[in-house]
């Protein structure tokens, strides 16, 4: 029992037991390559007292993107899908992708500079959207589906059901590198921003990128789970899932971002269309999206849409491939690597139970 002493009945309160923010503000800093200068050629055209570094943000990114690329050619041949194909696609996908998260953060977030300056839109490492990303995504995936007139829908459900992995060590990045700075807050998950960064009243502000990597833990973890759990679930209930989940998170967690009015990180407030950012306006349609793909699928059995992968030594054109190619999927009930998850490709046409 905890006793509190006090003089009288007025200035006795309650143990306050959390005071103000809880989270350190960590900076992790670069990694100089000094010994670059010494490289013949490619040391003559680099600066001595600015030497290039490796930069923690583009690590972790670029770990996020193994990760995803490498977990959907997992989740690939379990299903045991073309995955010469898949990775066709995910070029596509992903490369567009980093385009349009660019551009369309530059017309959305910056129209401003747009008009003053139209090369904005191609200098592509000058600000990323991640709802851009995703449209962006799509549009390459409806490009890919057009010039090899394949079916990708099954393809895109593979690589969804990726993402929340890839997503945690984005935006581990955005964490690290604070590049997401949030509203003046004293509460105990708001980061220790530095003094300078606040105004009186506020030992904090929330950091909205390390609030949605821990947010999208249960995300990450429940497509892990559902993945190699019986009985396999229908193609689109990876789309359905993942953006009726971050659709509204993201909607949220909006609201806290800087506010126009806030001196010390005017240049980082986002703008408001009605009110809401860009984002949240987003938010809608990939809610609605993800609740089409959920009742579309609800009740139904997993049927294989996108290309199996060809037979032993041979390649997707029919020919011998020197490549020894991923085998089909082992029978009904045996994963590839553990004894369960995998399920032998049904025909597209074939009926679902």
């Amino acid at each position: 029992m905890t006793v509190v002493a006090c003089s009288t009945l007025a200035t006795c309160t309650k143990p306050n037991f959390v005071s103000g923010p809880l989270i350190p503000y960590v900076v992790v800093p670069e990694l100089p390559l000094p010994f670059l200068q010494y490289v013949p050629w490619l040391g003559d055209k680099l600066d001595p007292s600015s030497p290039l570094t490796i930069k923690p943000f583009g690590v972790l990114v670029a770990t996020g993107v193994a990760m995803g690329w490498w977990l959907s050619f997992r989740h690939a041949r379990q299903r045991g899908l073309d995955t010469k194909k898949l990775d066709s696609f995910m070029q596509w996908s992903v490369g567009t992708g980093f385009v349009m998260a660019h551009v369309l953060d530059a017309i959305a977030y910056h129209p401003d500079l747009v008009l003053q300056d139209p090369w904005y839109l191609l200098r592509l490492w000058e600000g990323l959207s991640s709802f851009g990303g995703i449209i962006g995504g799509i549009i390459g995936a409806w490009a890919w589906h057009k010039i090899r007139k394949e079916n990708v829908l099954e393809f895109l459900d593979v690589c969804i059901s990726a993402y929340p992995f890839a997503w945690l060590f984005g935006r581990l990045g955005c964490s690290v590198v604070h590049d997401h700075p949030g509203a003046l807050s004293n509460d105990w998950f708001a980061v220790k921003y530095p003094p300078q960064t606040l105004q009186a009243g506020f030992a904090g502000r929330f950091d909205l990128g390390l609030m949605e990597m821990v947010l999208t833990i249960p995300l990450a973890v429940a497509c892990f789970l559902l993945w190699r759990r019986k009985p396999l679930r229908p193609v689109g209930f990876y789309m359905g899932l993942t953006l009726m989940v971050y659709a509204p998170v993201r909607f949220l967690l909006d609201f806290l971002r800087i506010k126009p009015d806030d001196t010390l990180f005017e240049e980082w407030a986002d703008p408001r269309y009605l009110s809401i950012t860009p984002a949240q306006w987003v938010c809608f349609g990939a809610f609605a999206l993800g609740l089409y793909f959920t009742i579309r699928v609800w009740g139904k059995d997993y049927v294989a849409m996108a290309p199996l992968a060809p037979p032993q030594g041979q390649d997707a054109d029919g020919g011998k491939d020197d490549v020894p190619t991923v085998p089909l999927a082992p029978p009904q009930g045996q994963d590839a690597d553990s004894g369960d998850g995998a399920a032998t490709p049904v025909a597209a046409d074939a009926t679902p139970k």
